[in-house]
């Protein structure tokens, strides 16, 4: 039997236990170039492990996701971090999960919001990339390298988030 999901606001708080929540934060904020650019500074740091890993930086284009919309699977990295920002200003879904004993517990899903973006530690269970509306591009930072960077686990039952309240 399907359990259904509740959509919360992406906020750092609620979103801690998976990870950072990359955003301007005018505590971080500090002006560079003459004062001609304001800095946010170290809003999340980028994991890579493992002999001939390095981070590099990707285009990633979402493609709008149906709904209800049913999670059965979820993934991880388990040698490094990964994040996502959005630059196409549209809204998009965040799902994480905390680890139960090697597999994902109840997701949580987030609304974020077009100038939100997250970074989930390494090893931190996530859906894959979900787009609202429309296609949408994002700047992803994560692992490169050598080793198998992708574990993914089914759910035997899924479970259901309902259409986004926009």
């Amino acid at each position: 039997m399907p359990q259904f999901l509740d959509i919360l606001p992406l906020t750092k708080s609620a979103f801690a236990p998976f990870g950072d929540v990359i955003e301007a934060d005018p505590a971080t904020m500090r002006y560079i170039n003459n004062g001609t650019t304001e800095r946010f500074h170290a809003l999340a740091a980028a994991e890579a492990v493992g002999e001939g890993a390095h981070v590099i930086i990707n285009l990633f284009r979402g493609q709008p996701r149906a709904f209800p919309y049913e999670i059965g699977m979820m993934e991880r990295h388990p040698f490094g971090s990964q994040s996502f920002s959005p630059i196409s200003g549209r809204p998009y879904l965040v799902v994480a999960s905390e680890d139960e004993g090697g597999r994902p517990g109840r997701p949580r899903v987030f609304l974020a919001r077009g100038d939100q973006g997250v970074n989930y530690r390494r090893n931190v269970w996530h859906h894959p990339l979900m787009s609202l509306g429309a296609a949408s591009d994002f700047l992803v930072v994560d692992r490169d390298g050598p080793g198998n960077n992708l574990e993914e686990y089914a759910f035997e039952a899924p479970y259901i988030i309902s259409e986004p309240s926009l």
